[in-house]
């Protein structure tokens, strides 16, 4: 890049001298690459004025072909050297177009002539210093660090944090495993989540069984209904009734299922680097093979403790020794090897296909085109199943949306906010439908004890009866693990009654209104239920594949057809 003009720019406590090639904070040189200094003397020079990206790579890259991700890198790097992560109080991007200078600047002539107390501090020769492409060195401002509270769900507490004054609420849904009170520990991280509370009242919380919400044994680690329920006590403890819900990777998913099941509460969802399912089918051809899931199991079990993940989490920060170890201290204290691993074996049974044409509240998916972790392929598939989805394809190579160009994401977010404020009436809802069918030859009075029986049973794992006839009842549930608990009870009520009842059960969109539930859930449910043998419980596919990580197990019993009812559909019965 050739520099016409030679000065001296003073911003803050920082002094760039465009001559010497130098960046003084407060006096003392900063060890900034070249390429660096380049894209920082160029926004400085037109402070105030947007400077496009196609700008910025030819000016700064004359005659070589690179791609935008290198200047996404520069930027990431001037922020963190310059202390300003999250994108507000230097450089400022403007979605679309590119990024522009927003602090104020004094201009002055240079005086100190080549090789005085301002030498170079930039290009070769410079020892240990950061090299091009690598993270440069500076201050974070953070803060003070928020409160950990407690909320108990069941006899399980769950640990949560609360900052920002903002007038919508946000929950921020960590994927994999989470320890809050190291998140601020990280520079990025801290800056991320800073910015989110800058303009909302920023809701944290560590998933039963890692972080700082009580260890639980790993048969009971948490499945997306259990981690719908945590989100619910602490949205209760903090006396929040609606919410927007971010959910990065795995985190996506359960705030898919909320959204569906709870858009009373949910006043829009954002999804970052996300999926629909984990593992790789002929229908799902971006997930990852059996094969090399098993080889990450392995991977897990013999390196826990060290950065396990990096490469493909955070590319542009693997090679940063300070991050490097923040990203495996962070991984020991949110979650023991063998609850990481059984973490991850759980999200791999993950399957939310069925239930993203379910979600009707405003919804945003934000995916990194060259994401090493979840293909871009992923985001696009998720985005297109949910009706009236907002889709941003962003450019850049990390998985973390806090490394790397940060402040694209964090603009999506808060503009995606000012459309959500509005709230609306739901009449329709994703719910699990019960289905009960008992045995005519029982007689009135057996039946109608048996029924009593049952109605106890449906109130005691927390459903609602929609409909009941002579031989019949119908309940709802919003999470099907408790609805195929609820119906081994039922089964073992009718077991002890001598009058064995066959239960059916499948999770869809559902008419709600005035609490009466219909639709084709409603009456695929009761088909399937009269499909059931006497002791039997049956589940659709639906069902099976949004309980991963409950301990239940199912036997595959073929695919049925329904009069009425297009198309066939996969059973399963479920077993013990």
């Amino acid at each position: 890049m050739s520099i016409s003009q030679h000065n001296i720019y003073r911003f803050a406590s920082f002094e760039l001298n465009s001559a010497e090639r130098t960046l003084r904070r407060s006096g003392e040189p900063l060890q900034i690459a070249p390429r660096v200094f380049d894209t920082l003397h160029l926004l400085v020079r037109n402070n105030g004025h947007i400077l496009s990206k196609e700008r910025l790579l030819d000016e700064v890259w004359e005659g070589s072909f690179v791609e935008e991700n290198n200047l996404a890198q520069n930027i990431s790097m001037l922020r963190k050297l310059l202390g300003d992560t999250g994108g507000s109080k230097f450089i400022e991007t403007v979605p679309k177009f590119g990024y522009r200078f927003i602090a104020p600047v004094e201009i002055g002539e240079v005086e100190n002539e080549p090789g005085g107390k301002n030498a170079p501090a930039t290009g070769q020769g410079m020892g240990s210093g950061t090299q091009e492409g690598s993270p440069a060195s500076g201050t974070f401002h953070t803060g003070p660090k928020p409160d950990t509270r407690y909320v108990q769900n069941g006899d399980v507490n769950i640990a949560y944090q609360v900052l920002g004054d903002g007038e919508i609420d946000l929950v921020f849904v960590m994927g994999w495993v989470s320890h809050m009170e190291y998140f601020w520990e990280e520079p990025h991280f801290a800056s991320f989540l800073q910015k989110l509370a800058s303009f909302s009242r920023l809701i944290l919380f560590d998933k039963r069984g890692t972080g700082l919400s009580d260890r639980v044994p790993l048969s009971e680690l948490p499945t997306l209904e259990q981690r719908m329920e945590d989100v619910h006590a602490v949205m209760d403890a903090v006396g929040s009734e609606r919410a927007v819900l971010i959910g990065v990777s795995e985190g996506g998913p359960m705030c898919s299922l909320f959204a569906a099941t709870y858009p009373e509460r949910t006043a829009g969802v954002v999804m970052i680097g996300t999926y629909a399912k984990r593992i790789r089918d002929d229908d799902y051809p971006w997930g990852v093979s059996s094969e090399d899931r098993d080889a990450f199991f392995d991977l897990m079990m013999r390196d826990w403790g060290k950065p396990v993940g990096i490469e493909e989490r955070a590319p542009s920060l693997a090679g940063d020794a300070e991050f490097r170890e923040w990203w495996a201290t962070y991984l020991r204290m949110g979650a023991s090897p063998g609850a990481a691993v059984a973490l991850t074996k759980m999200n791999a049974e993950i399957d939310v296909r069925s239930v993203l044409p379910s979600i009707r509240v405003p919804s945003l998916v934000i995916h990194r085109r060259g994401d090493l972790c979840l293909k871009v392929e992923e985001g696009r598939y998720v985005a297109s199943k949910i009706p009236g989805c907002k889709y941003l394809e962003l450019d850049g190579i990390d998985h973390l949306p806090f490394v790397g160009e940060q402040g694209e994401i964090l603009d999506a977010i808060e503009g995606f906010l000012a459309d959500v404020q509005e709230k609306h009436e739901y009449d329709r809802v994703l719910a699990t439908v019960l289905g009960v069918v008992l045995s005519a030859e029982a007689g009135p009075e057996t039946l109608g004890k048996l029924r009593d029986q049952i109605r106890r049973q449906i109130g005691l794992f927390k459903g609602t009866e929609v409909n009941a006839g002579e031989t019949e009842l119908l309940a709802t549930f919003d999470g099907p693990a408790r609805a195929i608990r609820c119906a081994a009870s039922i089964n073992s009520v009718g077991d002890r009654r001598g009058w064995p009842v066959g239960t059916g059960l499948h999770t869809g969109e559902c008419d709600h209104f005035q609490g009466n539930y219909s639709g084709f859930a409603v009456e695929l449910a009761r088909r399937i239920a009269s499909s059931a043998m006497p002791g039997e419980t049956v589940v659709s596919r639906t069902v099976k594949d949004l309980v991963a990580g409950s301990g239940l197990t199912f036997e595959d019993i073929g695919v049925a057809s329904f009069e009425g009812i297009e198309g066939g559909w996969r059973l399963f019965k479920v077993a013990g």
